[in-house]
């Protein structure tokens, strides 16, 4: 009898409390559902990109706290960035260097994976965590039937990117980004299944993805930074073509001063006719939002909550 207390305080322990949030998940579970749930409708949810996952103080940008944080608040899916160590292991870390946001010094590249492992991560205003550097296998691992990873393009060789797809078998829920339509066909002739996000900021760039064959159902399409006349251009061809549009907020908008001007400049990318912001405040924007999100929409399906235990 006695020996259950233990066992009834762990129960009811704040670890296990926490531990037992529910997220709000993507539930996406083949490679054609990635590619409905961003194919652009017109009665579409307006979508969240967390870029690096999002800038929460004691949540460092590229790590799986910070990603688990956001779903706690918002479903989402994440731009991150994998970079390549001495000993060719592939790694988050948006920065050629340590310097920013961990407790190391110097190039990426200059460091076993071994020696990373013993580096903390800092948050945005550069406070120490208790968070470790992840590797990119561990984050696809984590975030499989959670969300969707968007993997940028740094200095990991393409071979090694789609290998390590191939491994895992991440299709359905990794996308990657890519600038090119040359960059998209490498990946292309490898994975017809392929999701990509796109560069297509003229008519001439989408002609280029068009004449390589790029599937316009296999990507969402970055057409810049801001609001301005040239996008409704490419949001009338792009949507034409079932493809969802995105602006990104962190250069731009996620530096206004205060909240009430963020989120009159959130509000104001949907209104204008972008599907898709990526920011660096994907909590703060899910809020400014929160009334733009439609009662109902055939995307509903894919969005969903669940209990997931921390694996980090």
């Amino acid at each position: 009898m006695f020996k259950t207390i233990p066992f009834l305080a762990f129960l009811f322990s704040p670890y296990l409390v926490q531990a037992q949030q529910p997220l709000h998940i993507l539930a996406i579970k083949t490679p054609k559902e990635l590619h409905s749930f961003f194919r652009w409708t017109g009665k579409d949810r307006p979508i969240i990109s967390g870029h690096r996952g999002g800038m929460v103080k004691g949540f460092p940008e590229n790590s799986m706290a910070t990603f688990e944080n956001t779903l706690k608040h918002t479903p989402a899916f994440f731009e991150i960035d994998p970079r390549l160590t001495k000993d060719s292991v592939i790694v988050l870390m948006h920065d050629a260097t340590l310097d920013r946001t961990t407790t190391g010094t110097g190039k990426v590249g200059d460091y076993t994976w071994n020696e990373l492992k013993k580096l903390r991560l800092k948050d945005a205003e550069g406070n120490v965590t208790e968070h470790r550097i992840p590797t990119l296998a561990e984050a696809i691992d984590w975030a499989r039937g959670k969300t969707i990873l968007n993997l940028d393009k740094k200095d990991v060789p393409f071979p090694m990117i789609a290998a390590l797809i191939k491994e895992h078998k991440a299709d359905t829920f990794v996308m990657l980004t890519v600038h090119t339509a040359e960059e998209a066909l490498y990946y292309y002739k490898g994975n017809k299944n392929q999701m990509f996000s796109a560069f297509v900021k003229t008519p001439q760039a989408m002609k280029d993805y068009e004449k390589a064959g790029i599937p316009f159902s296999q990507m969402i399409a970055y057409i810049g930074p801001d609001v301005k006349p040239e996008n409704q251009e490419m949001y009338r061809l792009l949507n034409a073509k079932g493809v969802m549009c995105m602006i990104s907020a962190a250069p731009t908008y996620d530096k206004l001063k205060t909240a009430d001007e963020r989120a009159a400049a959130y509000r104001a990318v949907f209104n204008d006719g972008a599907s898709i912001l990526e920011s660096d405040l994907p909590i703060e924007t899910a809020e400014a939002i929160q009334e733009m999100i439609p009662a109902k929409s055939a995307k509903n399906v894919y969005f969903k909550k669940a209990v997931v235990s921390d694996r980090f």
